[in-house]
């Protein structure tokens, strides 16, 4: 029998290179966003229930573009990303306006998630065979693993992109390097693989994560601006716990609205995916 698995959708953030709310931006012939499609290919891959991480303010338009297509496909949950969501005896700074951060975020599931879970940026598009293999991997194994992306697969022709660069061995990550600012010219091969944030984690996930959230807001420089990232937890946890997370490698190209300029390209992938059978009925 099949374990039961969670989709965990990364979507508080605000496009601030696209210049608006790029995780509603339609680029499907009948207004489809790209979780749209993500979320299709989740469910036809095995996982039974998305939980999305929002914040209040974007509630509304948000739950107007899951109501219409996503809601329908799969059981969904709905999490916010509030400021003062932190450990006991923490208190946000008054004047802080962004969020903590991406492990943050995950923090903020840890009473909805009780299976082994799949996170992903809600403005990414990781194809099919992506999700295929990490829920493959969740079912058959109760350890953690990375969906694995060629540099080149991931590259925008319209500026810079954030990549996490992966150290690995004999299919095993042994640390992650984030690059802020990253194109075909940064000298680094195409062929390397890099981390679209698409990981594969167990429930036990939030022990680890609200221990170094802690640690980290204790020892944070910058209370306005400093962010706590779930591949710095995960990089921590293979240094410090011999963690093993294994190298999943896809060939999957991805497609995202880094810049406006990217959704024509885009639009047309989804198209073509379209007219080739990938998405029936979505």
């Amino acid at each position: 029998m099949s374990k039961d698995t969670t989709l965990v959708v990364m979507a508080a953030g605000m496009g601030s290179r696209f210049g608006g709310l790029k995780q509603i931006e339609p680029i499907g012939p009948n207004g489809e966003v790209i979780l749209d499609f993500s979320v299709y290919d989740a469910v036809k891959a095995g996982f039974n229930k998305v939980v999305f991480i929002i914040r209040r303010d974007i509630e509304e338009d948000f739950r107007k573009i899951t109501k219409q297509r996503i809601e329908k496909m799969v059981d969904c949950e709905f999490v916010f990303q509030d400021m003062d969501e932190l450990p006991e005896n923490f208190k946000a700074p008054t004047d802080r306006a962004k969020p903590w951060g991406t492990g943050h975020a995950i923090y903020c599931t840890r009473n909805v998630v009780k299976t082994p879970f799949a996170i992903i940026n809600a403005d990414d598009y990781y194809g099919q065979e992506s999700f295929k293999i990490i829920n493959d991997y969740l079912e058959n194994d109760d350890g953690m693993c990375m969906v694995g992306f060629k540099l080149g697969n991931t590259l925008t022709e319209n500026g810079t992109v954030a990549r996490g660069v992966c150290e690995e061995k004999d299919g095993v990550l042994n640390g992650i390097c984030e690059h802020t600012s990253i194109d075909k010219n940064s000298g680094i091969p195409l062929d390397t693989t890099v981390s679209m944030n698409m990981w594969g984690l167990q429930p036990d996930m939030f022990d680890y994560l609200e221990k170094d959230f802690i640690d980290f807001l204790k020892k944070m420089q910058n209370p306005l601006k400093d962010e706590f990232f779930i591949p710095f937890v995960i990089d921590n946890m293979i240094k410090t716990e011999n963690a093993r997370v294994k190298v999943l490698k896809t060939n999957e190209k991805w497609y995202g609205v880094t810049y406006k300029e990217d959704k024509a390209l885009v639009v047309d992938a989804m198209k073509e995916k379209i007219a080739k059978g990938c998405y029936i009925n979505l």
